[in-house]
């Protein structure tokens, strides 16, 4: 009697264990992978912030979390997306990006920028002037750029997001002092003194400050920032005048986090940028946070610029259809040589 009590007790007791690591089993969520589809500056921002996101994600969840990252011009990735690349979140350079793969895939939802604060843009920048030390040619604004012998370095404006905004901050420095013409003939000259133009804010970067081409570069204020402390002692950053506040948003992609069952987390993944250690991390990577807490910590290392605005000029998509357009200005105004 007591035998067979025993022999009970052991197969319930088994019995349960097997029931709790079963159960533990199931409660433990497979690994999961996302694939961030993102613009050219944004490599080492991201590098950092996916794996402070993982290791978050892991202590609240117990699920693994890989995220990869795929970067080019923000323009090229997003055709990228709209060909079939599978992103589960884009982070892009303008919205005019995100809206293209919304309106012509259906893949992202038509009200993605209200979906997140500040219309879906977690960090801003602006577009700064990167020269070498010491800034031989005695560059100071935008009408410097486009005196004889001055070489300026600045990506596509077809491919990339940065070039657009570049090409939006001097339209406005230009529009400021004389209407809408005289920004055209002052773009026609600038460009007429840009000897190559990358596909993006990057490859530019890399053509400036490796193969020495140029003398001035038109850039991201956090890559100018970057290529100064990779290159100690050889570049001066240089503040026009007037520039323009760049705002690169971010969204989820709807159906493929759908179809694929990570809409969880890429929810999270992007709201977790606006918490304060992602807004901590983009400040630390030369990006302005929104978080005015963070930003009077970092604002030493962010200078004041008078800023235009996109919306000064119509937002995104009368510039988009305007200036960038096939046949529109910049088509008429860029003639390589």
């Amino acid at each position: 009697m007591v035998d067979s009590f025993a022999r009970r007790t052991v197969l319930l007791s088994g019995l349960g264990a097997g029931l709790s690591l079963a159960a533990g089993a199931r409660a433990a969520p497979p690994p999961v992978t996302l694939l961030n589809v993102s613009y050219d500056p944004t490599r080492e921002l991201y590098k950092a912030y996916n794996a402070v996101f993982a290791s978050d994600w892991k202590r609240k969840t117990g699920q693994d979390v890989t995220i990869q990252q795929s970067h080019g011009g923000s323009g090229k990735q997003a055709l990228s997306v709209i060909n079939g690349l599978q992103a589960d979140v884009v982070t892009l350079g303008i919205s005019a990006d995100i809206d293209a793969i919304a309106q012509k895939t259906g893949l992202i939802a038509a009200n993605w920028q209200s979906r997140l604060p500040e219309n879906s843009t977690p960090y801003t920048s602006t577009i700064v002037f990167l020269v070498r030390k010491g800034n031989p040619k005695g560059i100071r604004d935008w009408g410097d750029l486009v005196r004889p012998g001055v070489q300026i370095i600045t990506p596509n404006p077809k491919t990339s997001s940065g070039a657009r905004w570049n090409y939006m901050a001097a339209y406005g420095w230009a529009a400021r002092r004389g209407g809408p013409a005289a920004a055209v003939a002052y773009l026609t000259k600038l460009y007429a003194q840009v000897p190559v133009l990358d596909t993006g804010s990057r490859g530019s970067t890399i053509t400036f400050t490796e193969r020495g081409l140029g003398d001035v570069l038109l850039a991201w204020e956090n890559e100018a920032f970057l290529a100064q402390n990779e290159a100690p002692g050889k570049f001066d950053i240089v503040i026009p005048s007037l520039s323009i506040l760049a705002e690169p948003p971010v969204a989820w992609v709807d159906k493929i986090d759908q179809q694929r069952g990570t809409l969880e987390v890429s929810q999270a993944y992007l709201r977790g940028l606006y918490s304060d250690r992602g807004q901590t991390i983009v400040a630390e990577h030369f990006y302005r946070p929104r978080d005015a807490k963070v930003l009077a910590l970092y604002g030493a290392r962010f200078p004041k610029v008078a800023m235009t605005n996109i919306a000064d000029f119509g937002g995104w998509p009368k510039v988009e259809a305007q200036q960038f357009a096939d046949g529109g200005v910049f088509d008429r105004i860029y003639k390589p040589g």
